[in-house]
């Protein structure tokens, strides 16, 4: 696929990964409608920052939109507007705990954020959308690792409950409009630009302040850490082929599962420094471990992730973020 002069919505655009994929779609040619309403979830200011990174990639490629995805009027009249032909919905409320907190707020954003968008998207004649799910619906399932049919029907948060939901949406909308609709599992996404509130930022910044990390539980967590520009690549492979499925649940992770104790040994490494570390119990929420099986994503999508976890932590820890 040909991505020049190609009109494309990306919610979330001033987000981690928003950014990195709207950033990604310019330098290919096609012209981005960024929409995100700036939510204070973390630094409004950083969000700022990072999309002024995207303007100066974009010039005129890029258009900048301050709006919520609930209302489903505003973004069905930038869809035509743009003559927006598909649509990547990233943005929603992240994380597990404060979904604990805010499981109301977490269901507006997230479950009916996303009927907004699928019907925002229908109404306006564009041809597809991509849904940014999570690993996170995998719960805590004993089989490893987790491939796209296994069971999911037992989330263990909030946020985790929400992303199932919008899957069940996604499958719902493709069989009563024939619309094209992918959901991706992200795995743990990493890399420069990292939303602040997540674990590999957070312990770097304190690492940098010289403070203790704090491990939750034993250390023996583990999770598979995908770097951002692997992510990047299987969202716009699962936009371009889409089509052929119909319908598609994709996990998009990096299949090398590191545990927490392990995790802080190589932020360690990339500092030069042995960090200290802080036992605190096993927060609620947390699931043991995470680990994308690659099969389906890797015959369907051709998507292969090519960064090591040393690798892609070198370039976070020398980007600053």
């Amino acid at each position: 696929m040909s991505w020049s002069g190609r009109s494309i919505l990306v919610t979330g655009a001033a987000g981690f990964i928003g950014s990195h994929v709207s950033r990604r779609l310019l330098a290919l040619g096609a012209r981005v409608v960024g929409v995100d309403n700036l939510d204070p979830f973390y630094d409004v200011a950083m969000k700022a920052r990072v999309e002024a990174r995207t303007l100066e990639v974009g010039a005129g490629a890029y258009t900048s939109v301050r709006a919520d995805i609930n209302d489903t009027g505003r973004l069905e009249a930038l869809l035509r507007e743009h003559r927006v032909e598909g649509v990547i919905h990233l943005a929603a409320k992240a994380g597990v705990r404060p979904s604990i907190e805010d499981p109301v707020g977490y269901a507006h954003a997230n479950v009916t954020g996303t009927a907004s968008v699928l019907r925002a998207a229908t109404r306006a004649g564009s041809a597809r959308v991509v849904v940014a799910s999570s690993s996170s619906v995998y719960g805590n399932n004993a089989k490893t690792p987790f491939a796209e049919d296994d069971a999911v029907e037992h989330p263990i948060s909030p946020y985790a409950a929400t992303k199932r939901a919008c899957e069940l949406l996604g499958s719902s909308h493709h069989h009563l409009t024939g619309m094209p609709v992918a959901m991706l599992r992200f795995f743990t996404v990493y890399g420069p630009g990292q939303r602040p509130d997540l674990a590999i930022s957070k312990f770097m910044k304190l690492v940098r302040a010289g403070k203790p990390i704090p491990m939750f539980g034993n250390g023996h967590t583990s999770r598979d850490y995908t770097f951002i520009d692997d992510i990047v690549a299987g969202v716009l492979a699962s936009y371009e082929r889409i089509d052929a499925h119909g319908y598609r649940v994709w996990n998009l992770g990096g299949s090398s599962p590191v545990t927490l104790t392990d995790l802080i040994a190589s932020i360690g490494r990339v500092a030069g420094v042995v960090p200290a570390v802080e036992h605190r119990p096993s927060q609620p929420g947390d699931v043991e471990r995470t680990w994308a099986d690659l099969t389906r994503s890797g015959r369907e999508l051709g998507y292969a992730p090519r960064t090591t976890l040393d690798e892609g932590l070198c370039a976070q820890w020398n980007a600053g973020e």
